[in-house]
Formats: structure tokens, C-alpha cells, sequence
């Protein structure tokens, strides 16, 4: 039709052109024709766009080495997040200190989804309220303030002057301790007070108490029953104890990306449906649970956690899937009255998203989140 047979040697360049011009033709008239017949629009996104959506082939999880984690440690560790997802789509599971950094890594995009208190969570959310979306609730209680025996601490009135130490600014144990200081008529170095709270990962944290080099720290469990036995320190006090009238709080829950969400909503409800098994399990079975997460935190850190460590830590921990909405509200309170949410209180009332959690709990017969 083009009379390309009729052009000379010379013109191979211009054959190949035409052949193109008629290559694309045909492909564009087929996936319109494919479109029109599947009923979408001229406005409608490609249908190689929403195979890509609708088919995510990993997924990246975030999640820390404490025992208020411990779901996904086992879940992890023992292959049941993958078992329950199966060989189509494969987990890529990462290792933090502390939730500030997880949020980080989640604008990013280097995160899915995560394990992780309630405080980052409340940050990031209040950065960018499309974000992201709390999906589930982990665990309440197991948070310590520890301070060394020979500190001469005994009671609030003994603060002045004295160093304390939480896993990193912004992070639930950092916010719970700059409130109880403020709540107790102190103001911390950074604030023109007499306090010093040093930020540091929890096993240097550890080693701080050991070396004398802080007075005390604000730390989830394991670490708090870890310095009482290993490192010279005692019970101050446990957080739980600050929430009347029934010392419930969350402590770790799942936050998951919320265009992930949207796109992925199966996933979601694989990776919710496997983490409610093991919350159940870990509150039926105890004594294996702790040997069951000892064994895979020796796969995380090269080392195990002595038993009775660990039988302290779990005594301090529920282990739920409720995320405990009132108590994170008033988390969000103490935080922007130590300055950690700007000049106005955010609306952070958009931050759940519990529909996919409510389907798996409709589907097991369990009490559905209100």
C-alpha cells in the first residue's frame, strides 16, 4: 500500500520508518479496541497501569528486636507471614532501632508497611495525613523507666541535674518521659531546665547504665528487665501505671501505607489474618511463645535472652490486636504539649483504617473493633 517494495537500497532507513508508523497503528488500535470492549473510557488508566496496582509482588515490613514486637519476630521468623501469603508474593522484613526512623523510611518508600509505636506513627501522620493508616493494634503495656541503684533516685523530687536516656527523640518512650518530667515541674536541658534526656538505641542504652553515663532511661521490654538484672538498675516505674483507670495503652501496633493499602488489600488481609493467629497463640501458649521468640531473636541479634528476662518482660505485655484508639489520642495530647506537633493541635482523627482488620475478625468470629 505504501510501495515499499519499489524503493531502492538506499531508502532502507525509510522502510524501517514506515514499518514502525504501521507497528504502533496497529498495537494502538488493538488496546483500544480491547479497552472499549472491557468497557473503559477514554479517561480510564491503561490496563497494563492497573495490572500493576492490583499485583504487588513483595511486600517491605519494618518491625524492631523488643518484645513488644514479638508477632512479627515470630511471624518472620518462622516463615508464617510468607506460608500465609504464599510464593506469588515475597516479604522483604527489616530491622529498626526505633519508630522515628521507620517512618523515615516509609516516606521514602522504602516501607510497606510496619511494626511500630504510636508516637512516630502520630508524627507522620500529622506530617502528611494521606500517608498513611494505623491498621491494627500490636501490644499495650511493657514500658519501664529504669534508673540505677546508686543514683540516689527515690522519688520524683530527687530529678535535678540528672541524665535519662529513651531510644530516640520523637520515639513513645522519648514523648512518655519529656511529659512525665513536664507533668512533675521539670523542664529538660534543651528547654532551658536541668534534666539532660539523651537519645540512644536500647542496647546503648544498656551499656550507658553499665558505664554509669546516664542516671536512668525510659525503655520498652526487654530492655527494662535486661538492665535490672544485668545492669544495676531498678524499677522506677511502669507506664502502665500512669493510665486510669484500666493501665491500657497501646504500645506497638501496624501502620501500613495508605496507597498500599488501597492497591493491595488482599495482602493486607493475609499479613492481618497470620498476625491475629500469633497474637492468639502467644496469649494460649506462653512458656513456648517465649522459646519460640528466643530462638528467632538469636537469629536477629547472634544472641538469646535469659529466660527469666524474658518471663519478666512477657509478664508486663498483653499481646493484642486492638489498638486501643483512646489511649494514642492522648498520646497525641502529651506530644503536642511538649512541643513535638507545632503551634496547633493536628486532627489525627483519619488515622485508623480498620475495615480489612474487622473482615478478619468477622471471618473468625471474634469481636469486631468498634
Amino acid at each position: 500500500m505504501f510501495g515499499i517494495d519499489n524503493l531502492k537500497g538506499d531508502n532502507i532507513k525509510f522502510k524501517i520508518f514506515l514499518i514502525c508508523i504501521l507497528l504502533l497503528f496497529v498495537v494502538s488500535t488493538s488496546a483500544f479496541s480491547v479497552k472499549n470492549m472491557l468497557g473503559f473510557d477514554e479517561d480510564s488508566k491503561d490496563i497494563g497501569e492497573i495490572a500493576v496496582e492490583n499485583s504487588a509482588k513483595e511486600i517491605r515490613i519494618g518491625y524492631f528486636p523488643n518484645v513488644n514486637h514479638a508477632q512479627a519476630i515470630i511471624g518472620f521468623g518462622n516463615g508464617d507471614f510468607q506460608k500465609e501469603l504464599g510464593t506469588d508474593i515475597k516479604i522483604k522484613d527489616r530491622v529498626f532501632n526505633a519508630g522515628p526512623s521507620i517512618i523515615e523510611a516509609l516516606f521514602a518508600n522504602q516501607l510497606d508497611m510496619a511494626f511500630v509505636g504510636p508516637n512516630p506513627a502520630i508524627n507522620g501522620y500529622a506530617a502528611d495525613n494521606e500517608s498513611l493508616k494505623i491498621i491494627s493494634g500490636a501490644s499495650s503495656g511493657g514500658v519501664l523507666f529504669v534508673v540505677r541503684n546508686d543514683s540516689n533516685i527515690n522519688s520524683v523530687e530527687d530529678f535535678h541535674n540528672k541524665k535519662f536516656a529513651s531510644p530516640q527523640i520523637g520515639n513513645t518512650q522519648d514523648v512518655a518521659l519529656r511529659k512525665f518530667l513536664l507533668d512533675n515541674g521539670y523542664k529538660t536541658t534543651d528547654n532551658g531546665g536541668d534534666v539532660k534526656v539523651l537519645p540512644a538505641a536500647n542496647p546503648d542504652i544498656f551499656t550507658l547504665m553499665l558505664k554509669k553515663d546516664i542516671d536512668g532511661a525510659w525503655v520498652p521490654e526487654h530492655w527494662g528487665s535486661k538492665i535490672i538484672k544485668e545492669a544495676n538498675g531498678k524499677l522506677f516505674l511502669e507506664e502502665k501505671d500512669l493510665w486510669k483507670p484500666d493501665k491500657k495503652f497501646v504500645t506497638t501496633q501496624i501502620i501500613v501505607k495508605t496507597d498500599f493499602l488501597k492497591k493491595n488489600p488482599d495482602i493486607v488481609k493475609k499479613i492481618l489474618r497470620t498476625h491475629i493467629d500469633i497474637t492468639d497463640w502467644l496469649n494460649e501458649n506462653k512458656e513456648e511463645g517465649i522459646k519460640v521468640f528466643n530462638d528467632q531473636i538469636k537469629k536477629i541479634s547472634g544472641q538469646e535472652i535469659p529466660e527469666e528476662i524474658l518471663k519478666d518482660s512477657f509478664d508486663k505485655i498483653e499481646f493484642t490486636y486492638d489498638p486501643i484508639k483512646e489511649s494514642l489520642f492522648e498520646m497525641a495530647k502529651n506530644s503536642y504539649e511538649i512541643g513535638y506537633l507545632g503551634d496547633t493541635m493536628p486532627d489525627i482523627k483519619g488515622i485508623y483504617d480498620l475495615d480489612v482488620l474487622n473482615q478478619v475478625l468477622k471471618e473468625k468470629r471474634l469481636e469486631e473493633i468498634k
